[in-house]
């Protein structure tokens, strides 16, 4: 085979060091509801890629395999006024004894990494080693419930009837559903009982979360932070609404019905939009954790729940293949992966059934992604283990099972159930022997965390940037 010209070489070489100088940064979304595992993600993704080439086991990433994944480094973070996302105090709460899960987010953090490696292909212009910076960022996923708002004015909000959602949320705010219904919208609005409806709203959303609902809005309600107490979340959906929007519109401004748009409104904009805004249009890659096990453990009013709470979701975001010109004007997240969380807390026979039901329960969020041809992959993970595989007999039988220690410190050996391959029917729910219970983590040994599928999602994540 001829040799390429010079000139050929050095030009493949200088496209390849301009693509590589372009991609040395990237900023990942690790996106999921309450509960899904999102700090657990970060802190074991942080502490793979930290000890990466000595204790951590990361088969399944090629870079690490490899050798040539030589570690990361925590920088600097280049936002001052946002917090650094806690992974010390994360480690520290997993190694004490008994160890425990890490505190659940309760604001926006980040960390910055800068991770070194050697190419897989040496050349002219190609340095011995090379770096990518990584930016991570976690927020609460009760503030991320909020984005599919942006889709809404008042009064459409309203016409959803979020309360009215199944039997169990009909039970959970009728309370405040008999007390909503005597508000005349056209009345003047008193402070007083506007934020007494808007407490027992959030009282019923409170509620919902306990018991396993994911569909709540709005999410600050949850959560408030820094507004607590603000009349910005004293708002709350009308119900039965009779007049047309118009006919509402014209109402005055000292209306109920108008002081709750002026609030919905502000909420919107000056809670919604800049968070979705500073947060979420410049990522370049995402990451969504799903408890599909809970949502399954909670029966099929939850897990229908989550099913519209994601499918909204998926839809805040956008997506789409990435060049220079929309790096710089129109960013699009160009590569998703969908992760079922708490892998460790089925036997590892029911991992493709947990794969197979987290596809059928994104069905038509992936339809979309597919057409938009954009890069798309769902597994099964536990990004911190908390049992360990075993096998009991059973006459002549080995069956799989599970070995840890619950939140309440019994140790025991279980078969938590099976998991159904496709959306559970009627009959699944009526024989339903699926019950697992909460474990705490695994005794954490100095060096890397024990993992299940960690290094696939970060090969899928990152693992095209270390090449």
């Amino acid at each position: 085979m001829p040799t390429p010209p010079v000139h050929e070489t050095l030009g493949r070489e200088l496209g390849n060091l301009l693509e590589r100088g372009r991609d040395r940064q990237l900023r990942l979304a690790v996106t999921g509801l309450s509960q899904a595992g999102k700090t657990a993600f970060l802190t074991s993704l942080v502490n793979q890629l930290r000890h990466a080439g000595v204790e951590a086991r990361l088969d399944l990433l090629p870079a690490a395999r490899d050798g040539r994944l030589l570690g990361a480094k925590r920088l600097n973070q280049p936002d001052l006024g946002v917090p650094r996302f806690p992974y010390d105090p994360a480690m520290q709460a997993l190694g004490e004894s008994p160890p425990r899960w890490p505190a659940p987010t309760r604001g926006i953090s980040e960390l910055r990494l800068e991770l070194r490696y050697r190419p897989a292909r040496s050349g002219w212009f190609r340095a011995p080693t090379s770096h990518l910076t990584l930016d991570l960022f976690d927020y609460p996923g009760e503030w991320l419930l909020d984005l599919p708002l942006l889709g809404h004015d008042y009064y459409s909000w309203c016409q959803t009837r979020p309360y009215a959602q199944g039997a169990k949320r009909q039970e959970i705010f009728a309370e405040w559903l008999t007390a909503a219904e005597r508000l005349d919208p056209a009345a003047d609005a008193n402070e007083a009982v506007l934020a007494e409806l808007a407490e027992a709203y959030a009282k019923g959303l409170r509620r919902a979360k306990q018991l396993g609902f994911s569909h709540l809005q709005p999410g600050r309600f949850l959560l408030p932070g820094e507004l607590d107490g603000a009349p910005v979340l004293q708002f709350f959906p009308l119900p039965n609404l009779s007049q047309t929007q118009a006919e509402l519109d014209a109402l005055p401004d000292t209306s109920v019905y108008a002081t709750l748009v002026a609030r919905f409104r502000y909420y919107q904009k000056q809670v919604v939009q800049p968070f979705y805004r500073e947060h979420f249009r410049r990522f370049d890659r995402q990451i969504v954790l799903v408890d599909v096990l809970g949502a399954l453990n909670a029966g099929p009013e939850r897990f229908e729940d989550l099913s519209l709470a994601l499918g909204e979701l998926m839809q805040s975001f956008s997506y789409g293949s990435r060049n220079l010109l929309n790096r710089l004007f129109a960013p699009r997240i160009d590569r998703l992966a969908i992760a079922a969380t708490k892998a460790d807390h089925v036997t590892p026979d029911q991992h493709d059934n947990v794969v197979a039901l987290l596809n059928a329960l994104l069905k038509e969020p992936l339809k979309e992604l597919r057409f938009a041809n954009v890069p798309v992959k769902a597994l099964s993970l536990a990004s911190i283990r908390a049992t360990q595989s075993r096998e009991v007999s059973q006459g002549k039988e080995r069956l799989p099972a599970l070995r840890g220690t619950t939140l309440e410190g019994e140790d025991v050996l279980v078969y938590p159930g099976d998991v159904p391959a496709t959306l559970p029917d009627n009959a699944f729910w009526q024989r339903q022997g699926f019950d697992f219970p909460g474990f705490r983590p695994m005794p954490a040994a100095s060096g890397a965390l024990p993992h299940i599928r960690m290094d696939a999602a970060i090969d899928w994540l990152i693992g095209d940037k270390l090449t």
